[in-house]
């Protein structure tokens, strides 16, 4: 078991590391998590001493941290497309797929990336693993009909919980519900978020198949980099 120490060092090793890909000028997504408020300090740093980029946030959380530290916000219409998305993840398998949304922004963080030319994820060593499914699976849904949602993804064994805070559901930057899947681990990952999108009052699903195109896993003598594999010709 790491220490907390450990995976905050590990974590701000990870941001230092996603620093280097990031140009002067370049249009950059901001995700949202603990690691990427190290990344957002590092980089307000940065721009003070002249360091000039576009910036769009995947959540209130980080628009406000970025904000107060002088690294101005853009909304996604305004840029119209990415040069490159930086992220945190709560879980990634060998395939660079991903569980997340532990944060609870994994609608704006999935549409930042589909419009980024490139996604990199920053995490400490804790969040890769071998298989997906151990970290709770987010959904998100629409309130309407929403008990009768959780109701159909209990009886096909998903485990559903709603997310709670201060004992009320809590209601994501969209106006959403959470619900939260306890699975014992996810054999074939896109089949399952196809499955689950399919369902009506599924608004996106935690499960990130297909990408991440570069995972930076902090360590406490640097930082580990593993690009996603090229598709065999």
């Amino acid at each position: 078991m790491k220490t907390q120490e450990i995976i905050l060092t590990e974590k701000k090793a990870a941001a230092a590391k996603s620093l280097e890909y990031i140009q002067n000028g370049m249009t950059i997504g901001l995700g949202t998590g603990s690691t990427i408020k190290f990344l957002v300090k590092m980089l307000a740093d940065k721009i003070k001493n002249g360091f000039e980029i576009k910036a769009v946030s995947t959540s209130i959380q980080t628009t406000k941290l970025a904000n107060s530290l002088g690294v101005e916000i853009k909304s996604l219409d305004e840029v119209g497309r990415i040069d490159l998305t930086i992220d945190g993840a709560d879980e990634v398998d060998q395939n660079l797929n991903g569980i997340k949304g532990g944060g609870g922004a994994l609608l704006k963080e999935k549409i930042v990336a589909s419009v980024s030319h490139k996604n990199i994820w920053i995490v400490d060593s804790t969040k890769y693993v071998d298989k997906l499914g151990k970290f709770p699976l987010p959904v998100e849904i629409v309130k309407f009909g929403a008990q009768n949602l959780y109701n159909k993804l209990k009886l096909e064994d998903y485990n559903p919980e709603f997310r709670i805070s201060d004992g009320k559901k809590i209601i994501t930057d969209e106006g959403h519900y959470i619900l939260d899947l306890h699975l014992t681990g996810i054999e074939i990952v896109n089949s399952l978020n196809l499955k689950l999108l399919s369902m009506p009052g599924v608004v996106e699903t935690g499960l990130f198949f297909n990408i991440c195109d570069a995972l930076i896993i902090g360590g406490r003598d640097g930082s580990k980099v593993i690009n996603k594999k090229k598709p065999e010709s």
